[in-house]
């Protein structure tokens, strides 16, 4: 008998023109969580495998699937690659970032170009720290190459230590084979977001229009050293006295030291950067 009206199946069948084997039918599918799993898995261990030679590694460990619908999967997840190889560096598949739960986990990098009051050009490396909001530093230069970005982060882990992953774009000093030999001597991960997607670098994007719109198009800057004053004057309030509403309304110099105080109240020993659970207490305080 049916659940809706008193028919039985027979019959309900025969009305709709159905088979009773269909209406029984049990997908036997393996579930796409694991193939998923082990495709991305797979996919991060040889960046230079086609989905077809995926799918034979995948059969070879018992997992058998279509090769039609592994390619559907394997183009879903982004996981082709350009044919065409980059001129400077390698760029290997990105690993999707999670949210950082720490200072010093995720540091995003961009540049920001302006002009002195003469017309000529000059940029600025801009850095921010992803959980603290804390501008480490700003440098202002009129050429950049791969070694000076190498240097200046050199020297800024001489105080912070090295991060774990740096959010880049596509840039070629961030593509460059310096930056690439930096990274694996002092294992520091790379993300380079897509091309053309600049709201995967967010933060940064958002700490950029705020440093255009309230210190570079507030001056005319007569030649490199008046704009290195200006943009580190403003760094320092930034960093000190502007409030920020991802931290609950105070400023990053503020919220780092309330971080600090409460963990030396408990008796931590232990570094900021290693303290990931009350810095979401203190962040959720707020």
């Amino acid at each position: 008998m049916t659940n809706e009206v008193p028919v039985s199946e027979r019959r309900a069948c025969g009305l709709v023109g159905g088979h009773r084997s269909s209406l029984r039918y049990q997908s036997r599918r393996r579930t796409g969580s694991e193939l998923l799993q082990r495709l991305r898995e797979l996919a991060q261990e040889h960046p230079r495998w086609g989905y077809r030679l995926l799918g034979d590694v995948l059969r070879l460990h018992g997992i058998n699937v279509n090769h039609k619908r592994l390619y559907r999967i394997y183009k879903a997840e982004g996981l082709r690659l350009p044919r065409r190889r980059p001129r400077r560096g390698p760029r290997p598949r990105a690993i999707p970032l999670q949210t950082a739960d720490r200072p010093n986990q995720q540091v995003s990098l961009d540049f920001v170009s302006d002009s002195f009051s003469n017309g000529r050009r000059f940029r600025c490396l801009t850095l921010i720290d992803e959980y603290t909001r804390e501008s480490p530093t700003l440098v202002a230069a009129t050429s950049f190459s791969g070694k000076r970005v190498t240097r200046i982060l050199d020297e800024l882990a001489a105080t912070r230590g090295y991060p774990e992953v740096l959010r880049l774009d596509n840039g070629p000093e961030f593509t460059s084979a310096a930056l690439h030999c930096w990274a694996r001597q002092n294992h520091v991960r790379l993300h380079f977001i897509d091309p053309g997607k600049p709201t995967q670098n967010a933060f940064i994007e958002r700490f950029n229009g705020t440093f255009r719109d309230e210190c570079l198009n507030a001056h005319w800057f007569i030649d490199l050293a008046d704009a290195r004053r200006e943009i580190e004057a403003w760094r320092h309030a930034c960093n000190k006295a502007r409030p920020h509403s991802s931290l609950g309304r105070i400023p990053p110099a503020v919220y780092i030291h309330r971080l600090a105080t409460r963990c030396g109240n408990r008796g931590n020993r232990c570094a900021i950067s290693t303290v990931p659970t009350a810095l979401r207490r203190l962040r959720h305080s707020h």
